[in-house]
This record gives structure tokens, C-alpha cells and sequence, in this order.
């Protein structure tokens, strides 16, 4: 009887949490916005430390930018797209903004310090994308 009491305890704590997760104020990617992609391509060589990039250089990064950054992103590299090949690149960030102006608005001020930030978890050369998000589902 304990078991099934505390298997009972454990599935509404989850259902609790499921719940509140779907409720979460969460950044609403809209079309039209402006996203930055950065994209670190895979080599034999490269070096990347996926805890420093995401505690350190994008907390950073969304703390220095502020309310004019809607949304942020971080893709980890698996593979490629045949089975066991590499990841074409070792991690992908995004960064979400209403518009242009508010992009350079927001990276106008910091984006030196956050350059000389990149040496501390890689030793790739980043490869930068700005797009219009077209569709949201």
C-alpha cells in the first residue's frame, strides 16, 4: 500500500508540474522578428565548452541586452544527417529580436565585450546569420 501511495504522490507531482511548465510565461517568437543565428561549425581541431557557453557567455549576453531581447536559444550538435556522421556544427545559438534597430540597439554597446568573451569557451570562428522569422507555429 505504501508503493502505490507514494507512486500516486509521484505521478501528481509530475502531473502538477506538466501543468505549470504549459502555463509559463514563456517569450513568444513572432513572425516578422529578427533572429541571429550563430552557428560554430565542427572541425577535428575545435574546442567548445557548452557550460561556459550557456552559464556564462549567453546568460551574459541576455542580461547585457535586456528587455530588447525577446527570445534566446541554444542547440547542442549531435550528428549529421547520416546515421554516426558528425554534427556539421558543435552548437547553434539564437537570438530573437522585434527588429533590426532593436538588435543593434541592444548589441551596439556590448558586442566588443562579448567578442573578447568567445577565446574562453572555444576556439572556433563563429559564422553569424541575420533572418526574418517567417513562420511560427
Amino acid at each position: 500500500m505504501k508503493t502505490k501511495s507514494t507512486l500516486l504522490a509521484l505521478a501528481l507531482i509530475i502531473v502538477f508540474a506538466f501543468a505549470k511548465n504549459e502555463t509559463a510565461d514563456y517569450p513568444k517568437i513572432e513572425k516578422g522578428m529578427i533572429k541571429m543565428t550563430i552557428f560554430y561549425p565542427n572541425a577535428e581541431d575545435a574546442t567548445f565548452n557548452m557550460d561556459y557557453y550557456i552559464n556564462n557567455h549567453m546568460a551574459m549576453a541576455a542580461d547585457l541586452m535586456g528587455d530588447d531581447l525577446k527570445a534566446m536559444m541554444i542547440d547542442k550538435g549531435l550528428s549529421g544527417g547520416a546515421p554516426d556522421s558528425p554534427s556539421p556544427y558543435v552548437a547553434v545559438g539564437y537570438f530573437y529580436f522585434e527588429s533590426m534597430e532593436a538588435f543593434q540597439k541592444a548589441m551596439g554597446p556590448i558586442g566588443d565585450k562579448l567578442r573578447a568573451d568567445v577565446p574562453n569557451y572555444t576556439n572556433i570562428q563563429p559564422v553569424i546569420q541575420f533572418s526574418e522569422v517567417q513562420t511560427v507555429q
